[in-house]
């Protein structure tokens, strides 16, 4: 896994009865998985961004800067 400090965004919704996850540093969708109960869509939201991080090595393009890095 990454060491970089990227937030995940989890978000209970009512109408999609599940806990949305999403990643506020990478441009795009808005929610990329989501989970039933809190926990599985931490697990979700892991396996997401390590996803979404291999995909940006694989096509070279640069990661997005971590806010947290950023001191935002």
């Amino acid at each position: 896994m990454s060491k970089l400090k990227y937030q995940m965004l989890i978000q209970w919704s009512e109408e999609d009865n599940c806990f949305l996850v999403g990643f506020p540093d990478f441009p795009g969708q808005r929610w990329r998985t989501h989970g039933d109960t809190y926990e599985l869509a931490v697990a979700n939201g892991i396996e997401a961004l390590e996803s979404l991080i291999i995909a940006y090595q694989a096509v070279g393009d640069s990661l997005p800067k971590p806010s947290y890095e950023a001191g935002l």
